[in-house]
Formats: C-alpha cells, structure tokens, sequence
C-alpha cells in the first residue's frame, strides 16, 4: 500500500477552506480489515463477531502505522497488551492531530469495542496441567467486544 496522508480532502477540506476532511486511513485500514476477515470466513458478515473483529483489526492496522501483516500479527497476539496499545497509540494520534477525522472514527470504533459486552464462550477458562483445554463452548461469560473481535481478527491475518 503506497503511502497516503493520515487525512485527505475532497478538494475543498478542513485545512484548505473549512471542508469535510475524509478520513482515507481510517477507511482504507477499515477495507484492509474487511478483505482479511472476508477471505478467512470466519464469521458471517454483518453479525457481532464479524464486526468485532472489523473494529479491532481496523484499529490495530490504522494505528500500527505499517502494512505489514507481520505487525499485525505481533499486535494482536493474545496477551500481547493490545487495550494498552490501543490506548497509547490513540493518545499519540491525539497529540499529533487532536481534531482529525481519522481519530475520530478510530476512537468510535475503541469505544464500542470497550463498551460493548457480549455473551460468548469463555476464552479464558481455566487451564488444565500442563496444556490448556479445549474452549468449552457451553460455558459462557460476559466480555467486552474487543475480546471477541481481537482472536478472530488475529487468526484472519494469520490465515492470509
């Protein structure tokens, strides 16, 4: 992917005459999250699990500032930090451009993320000796979306 702008106008933007800036990171690292989550087929477009796993690989791929899948991967990596991540790289994107129309868009999609909780299948049951059991998908628990979007999102990648 060549290199664009972190905001790109139609012409008549924010910086050149008080227009709508178009926020071309945001939805090209949206597009690139579509594409991987499409060909790994790993939820059904349009249900919750697709769109969590949209918002937290969109999310890592606009803020890692790389497109390089291998970034990707190290990011979304369980237990890898990635909240904390999140939230440093949005703080840096802030600092840098506190009323662009990327971060806009990249905070809509951290917030609903966080705030949303679902009740899924409890990735974090407790471990056996040894190696980790199975997930047992009858025993549910409440998350937050970004705890059900972040492994599918990881394992779209790791499949391209």
């Amino acid at each position: 992917m060549g290199a664009l702008p972190p905001e790109s106008t139609n012409g008549a933007g924010r910086r050149n005459g008080g227009g709508l800036a178009v926020p071309m990171a945001w939805l090209c690292a949206e597009y690139l999250a579509d594409q991987y989550l499409t060909a790994a087929g790993l939820a059904e477009p349009g249900s919750l699990e697709h769109r969590a796993a949209l918002r937290a690989l969109a999310l890592t791929v606009h803020l890692s500032g790389e497109p390089a899948a291998g970034t990707w991967l190290r990011h979304t990596a369980h237990e890898a930090g990635w909240p904390d991540w999140v939230e440093e790289r949005l703080a840096a994107e802030a600092a840098e451009d506190p009323d662009g129309a990327d971060l806009a868009l990249a905070r809509g999609a951290w917030t609903a993320l966080r705030e949303t909780w679902v009740h899924a299948a409890d990735l974090d049951g407790a471990p056996g000796p040894g190696t980790p059991p199975p997930v047992d998908e009858t025993a549910r628990t409440w998350l937050p979306a970004w705890r059900l979007g972040l492994p599918l999102a990881h394992l779209a990648v790791w499949l391209a």
